[in-house]
């Protein structure tokens, strides 16, 4: 299996970090310290692929990482700008061009560098010509601001329309073993040679108690969220699963999933769980 990939001009490990829930946004500012520990310890582990928004904690988690891991040494540090949170359950999408760059501009400095190794688009706005909102990413890369462009949660037809004018390098959809919708998207990735970058990798748990997947796990070795993370590592090698967490435990046995290597009659019985197959 190969276990590395090329992201532009970049080379990362193909088993990256969500940093999202690693701030703590939501919990007491005592969880700080620990956060800080996970991540440092992330980048001990060998990661080098961490990824984030401008929206996740209003910013707190950029600032986050330029705390724990500024200058970063190697690690590339992957953001996100439109879409804004004006309340912990309510996400809305924001493409106007000039909001676009001023986020940009904001997370740039919240997370201490000259340039972004790779922005995403976190949503299209419907409300915005999505052509005008490429043409705010265009400029940005164009300033010298952004090095490496990619999009979340976009269809085939909108990824080909991106890449009529821009570089993209990277695509973040929703994406696991039961959670299979964007099918299509991974697959012209893989054809394309454009990093697959599934958020939820692992469901949030939601199959975790299936049988089956737990009678495999213990013929491996393994956990449940290592399988599921196997499983995608060896579904195509553009993916680059993002788990996250809060515990360092958890972290730990996330990034051996990179160890655990699965047959062709695995491979085959683990697909008996997705819906879509």
């Amino acid at each position: 299996m190969q276990t590395r990939l090329k992201l532009g001009e970049l080379d990362i490990h193909r088993l990256g970090f969500g940093a999202m829930r690693a701030s703590g946004y939501y919990r007491p500012e005592a969880d700080r310290t620990n956060a800080i520990r996970l991540l440092r310890r992330t980048v001990e582990l060998g990661v080098d692929f961490i990824d984030t928004a401008d929206s996740y904690g209003l910013g707190a988690n950029e600032d986050l990482l330029a705390e724990a891991l500024h200058p970063y040494g190697g690690v590339l540090i992957a953001t996100k700008v439109g879409r804004t949170r004006p309340s912990p359950t309510d996400w809305t999408p924001c493409g106007r061009p000039e909001y676009l760059k001023q986020a940009a501009e904001l997370s740039l400095r919240r997370l201490k560098v000259e340039r972004i190794d790779l922005l995403q688009l976190h949503r299209i706005d419907p409300t915005v010509p999505y052509a005008d909102q490429l043409g705010a990413l265009a400029e940005l890369v164009a300033e010298g601001k952004v090095r490496h462009l990619g999009l979340s949660e976009v269809t085939v037809d909108q990824l080909r329309e991106a890449r009529e004018t821009l570089d993209i390098v990277s695509v973040q959809n929703r994406y696991n073993l039961t959670d299979r919708d964007h099918e299509d998207v991974l697959d012209y990735c893989t054809a394309e040679g454009i990093a697959f970058i599934p958020y939820v990798p692992i469901a949030k748990g939601e199959h975790a108690g299936s049988q089956l997947l737990a009678s495999i796990a213990n013929e491996l070795g393994a956990t449940a969220a290592q399988l599921s993370l196997a499983w995608l590592l060896h579904r195509s090698p553009v993916i680059v699963p993002i788990p996250g967490t809060r515990s360092i435990q958890h972290l730990e046995e996330n990034v051996a999933a990179a160890d655990v290597t699965l047959s062709v009659e695995h491979y085959a019985r683990l697909e008996a769980l997705s819906p879509t197959r």
